[in-house]
């Protein structure tokens, strides 16, 4: 099973740069063994069960909710049976119709 998540969160009260709480947060994804792609508007994140990315997201909130009174968070999650490394393959798929893209 390969589970795509796509993960922004942020508090909303602490002005317009929040990078370094968000840095806390992709500090903890980057450590925590899975794979991840960091882009401008989020993490993406591939695990092998809903329950591993599940946990994730809860870690990342638990990270934020000491330091904010409101934390925003989207998710997008693509789950898909006898798939995997699809946070390359994907790109990869694309790229082989139109070439190579900004990563």
């Amino acid at each position: 099973m390969s589970i795509l998540i796509n993960l922004a969160m942020f508090p909303t009260d602490k002005g317009d740069s929040v990078s370094q709480y968000v840095s806390k947060v992709v500090n903890h994804i980057k450590n925590s063994g899975v794979n991840y792609k960091l882009n401008a508007m989020g993490t993406s994140i591939e695990t092998e069960t809903m329950a591993e990315a599940l946990s994730l997201v809860q870690q990342c909130y638990d990270i934020l909710e000491p330091l904010s009174k409101r934390i925003y968070c989207t998710i997008s999650i693509d789950a898909q049976e006898g798939k995997s490394n699809r946070l390359e393959s994907k790109v990869t798929s694309i790229e082989e119709k139109i070439g190579a893209v900004n990563k």
